[in-house]
């Protein structure tokens, strides 16, 4: 029982009865009492004060008998995470939440209970915040991408997750302290990677500052401890310049007639640090240690004022930021301009309104601070809406935890550039974005169609990165589809997880329809021409197989047999076992002519596959042996890889018909085909000027595109190997490029490459 459910006389005879508690105890028993958030609940109705006190008596009943690692009982922890939470002004469920946030996790305590005592709203915000730690995970590094996964997530749904979840990191953060030293790195760096981030993603910035410091502190704490002396003795050197500063400027806003409000603003420690690495500067050389923020009372004031500090200090040229036309990605606003003051020291001016203060220190928490004052919502909240809703967007499309978080993690980078499409509205982009990325921000159909782009009236390539200010325009074709190329350099999550989506969803189609064709081919072998159809009867034998393979539908049965997870014979015996229950006969003559078309010795286990070079991802051409149309050739259908095509004297195939015949199939060439293959070219030349231009223009000659070439990495000799990746469209065409390469000056030798076969033991 707390002391908050006793009566006064039974507080009072207890205490007449106890011995006087030391002040760390009697400390330790205010901050665990309701008392210590209760003084803070005052813009709260009477009903909802009352629902906290309902939360904090069940949190404390459920952690009596724990305590924390200084000694406090437990439930110190969540009523100092409330009290941050109504720095925001939240809400009771909020409150409750953050009061309860640790009860699932810690204390055996059931959703189904929270929902019991206080709602459903209250039980899934509790259930946001909650780790995976009871599943089982591969590693450790899963369960943490999961549980970062599930807490995104519910963030996108409810804000409130995500700020119950700051508090409790800044708590423990600024506790740190009682926690053992060795777990100070990784707790530190995780704040500085994840929770610093989000919180400067949703505007949070008086929070960023804390954590960012807080976690520098416990990372490095000589660099930390160094730095806030050099700091303190700087902050001394320079008192009477900043004081001069803010006279002056008060003296020159005070004859212009705008009602203005000066705070001084000191650039964290962190910052500060990181400045310094970055840019290998000494502390001495960092000269934006301090600055001013001036708060006017309307937008056009901070135009004025901007002006008044212009006519007082000289502006230093390329310094001046316009975050009010233009905010910054996470709602942001203020004008940053940078004058010389006296002695020629920068010093940073930043002009803003009362709520645009409001936002640049509480961002998307301003939400419930200006329902409170009864001020609107602000353009910030709609841009941290639209990141909320793009995380649901790449959950969607990224069942992996890790991937996703790898998704998100690159849309927490802080630093954007701000383009304009060509009717002049304004999209913000992580800096180093490209036009697939732009694409990809206007509409994910806009992404997939893409085939080139203009910037600022010129054509450029999609993987052009864009600048501030730049008009951009995407061209698209009905026709086109996304590059697996552009993963290597687009840089939002939105437009990384649409690729992979769309390629995924590409490769399993492809698979599916070889999954089709090998099944049919299968099943024919068995002297049956035709699947099951659709009918009630067809569907009924289809449940029956789905039921033997233990497949959840027949695509993905199709797509297991296009990626060579399941043996189409296999399948196809069984599939004909199940049809020949419901009635159906095989044919003889199609078993003889499936079954019986080429000697045994040579026959691979399942039917005929053609190739025309349309098939897509489901159908690799393999690079050790590349073949080309006339080469004779087999398929092996490797475990999830879909089908690799080999030529038939390919050692890789020698060495896999000895372990798994079974997946080999016959393929062959279509008589038209879709487009050129490549194959590789060894070509022995003597050195000279020219020579690489004379030899890539006799392959030119003979119609055959170089798409790579290999020189070696030795220094030149007399004589040189040129290796050349080049297309052609079959054996006969190869045959040309060969020929008019040997009849070529300087070439020695042209030959194609093929495979080397591994040594024979004993040889």
């Amino acid at each position: 029982m707390s002391v908050d459910t006793l009566s006064p006389a039974e507080v009072a005879s207890l205490g007449a009865r106890a011995p006087v508690a030391p002040p760390q105890a009697a400390a330790s028993a205010a901050a665990a009492s309701f008392a210590a958030l209760e003084s803070r609940l005052d813009y709260l109705s009477s009903h909802d004060i009352e629902l906290v006190r309902k939360a904090y008596r069940f949190a404390d009943q459920a952690h009596l008998g724990q305590l924390r690692k200084n000694g406090d009982p437990y439930i110190t922890h969540p009523i100092a995470v409330a009290q941050i939470c109504t720095e925001w002004k939240l809400d009771a469920q909020a409150l409750c939440a953050a009061l309860l946030h640790d009860v699932l996790e810690d204390c055996g305590v059931t959703k189904a209970e929270l929902v019991e005592h206080f709602g459903a709203a209250v039980a899934d915000l509790v259930d946001g915040l909650t780790k995976l730690d009871k599943l089982a995970f591969d590693s450790r590094e899963q369960g943490q991408a999961e549980s970062f996964r599930k807490m995104l997530l519910a963030m996108a749904r409810d804000v409130r997750v995500i700020l119950i979840k700051l508090g409790d990191r800044l708590h423990n953060m600024r506790t740190m302290g009682d926690m053992p030293r060795h777990k100070w790195a990784r707790i530190a760096r995780e704040t500085l990677d994840i929770y610093a981030p989000i919180a400067h993603r949703l505007g949070l910035n008086n929070f960023y500052r804390e954590l960012q410091d807080l976690a520098f502190r416990h990372l490095h704490p000589w660099r930390y401890q160094a730095l806030s002396k050099a700091l303190a003795r700087s902050r001394a050197r320079r008192k009477d310049l900043i004081a001069r500063v803010q006279g002056e400027v008060e003296a020159a806003f005070a004859g212009s007639g705008i009602e203005v409000r000066i705070a001084g603003r000191e650039k964290t420690l962190y910052s500060i640090y990181r400045k310094m690495d970055t840019k290998h500067l000494s502390f001495a050389q960092v000269t934006d240690i301090y600055g001013f923020r001036i708060i006017v009372p309307q937008v056009l004031d901070c135009y004025t004022a901007m002006g008044v500090l212009h006519q007082l200090y000289k502006p230093l040229p390329g310094k001046f930021r316009d975050y009010i036309a233009i905010p910054k990605i996470n709602g942001y606003q203020s004008l940053h301009t940078t004058l010389v003051g006296p002695f020629g020291t920068p010093i940073e001016f930043q002009l803003r309104t009362p709520n645009m203060d409001v936002v640049a220190e509480s961002g998307i928490a301003a939400h419930w601070l200006y329902k409170a004052g009864g001020a609107s919502d602000t353009a910030g909240q709609a841009l941290n809406a639209q990141w909320l809703q793009s995380l649901l967007d790449i959950q969607q499309e990224t069942k992996d935890s890790g991937e996703f978080w790898d998704h998100v993690r690159i849309d927490l980078f802080p630093d954007s550039v701000y383009v304009f499409t060509p009717k002049g509205r304004i999209m913000a982009l992580p800096r180093g974005a490209t036009a697939v990325d732009f694409a990809y921000a206007i509409h994910s159909d806009v992404g997939h169609r893409a085939i080139g782009a203009t910037v600022n009236g010129e054509q450029v390539p999609l993987r052009t990165e864009l600048h501030n200010g730049d008009v951009v325009e995407i061209v698209t074709s009905p026709h086109a589809r996304p590059n697996p190329a552009w993963l290597g350099f687009v840089k939002t999550g939105r437009a990384r997880s649409k690729i992979r989506h769309f390629l995924k969803t590409l490769a399993q189609e492809e698979s599916r329809a070889l999954g089709d064709r090998l099944l049919q081919q299968a099943l024919r072998a068995e002297g049956i021409a035709q699947l099951p159809g659709d009918d009630e009867a067809g569907q009924a034998i289809w449940d029956k197989l789905l039921r033997f393979t233990g497949n959840r539908s027949r695509d993905e049965l199709l797509i297991d047999i296009g990626l060579g997870r399941r043996i189409a014979g296999m399948v196809g015996k069984k599939l004909a076992s199940l049809l020949a229950e419901a009635g159906t006969r095989p044919n003889v003559l199609l078993i003889s002519q499936e079954r019986f078309g080429m000697p045994a010795e040579d026959q691979p286990s399942q039917g005929v596959v053609t190739l025309d070079g349309s098939e897509g991802s489901s159908v690799v051409y393999a690079p050790c042996c590349r073949p080309i149309p006339g080469d004779r050739i087999v398929g092996y259908l490797g475990r999830g890889e879909g089908l690799a095509v080999h030529t038939e004297d390919c050692p890789v195939v020698q060495r896999l018909l000895h372990r798994d015949r079974e997946r080999f199939l016959e393929v062959e060439w279509a008589e038209e085909l879709t487009r050129p293959f490549e194959s590789t070219v060894l070509v022995t030349v003597t050195n000279g000027k020219g020579v690489l231009a004379r030899v890539a223009a006799a392959i030119a000659a003979a119609e055959a595109d170089i798409t790579h070439i290999h020189m070696g990495d030795e220094a030149a000799q007399s004589t040189t190997e040129l290796r050349f990746t080049i297309a052609v469209s079959d054996r006969a065409h190869l045959a040309r490029v060969l020929r008019q390469l040997r009849r070529t000056p300087s070439v020695l030798r042209a030959q194609r490459q093929r495979p080397v076969r591994p040594h024979e033991p004993g040889n």
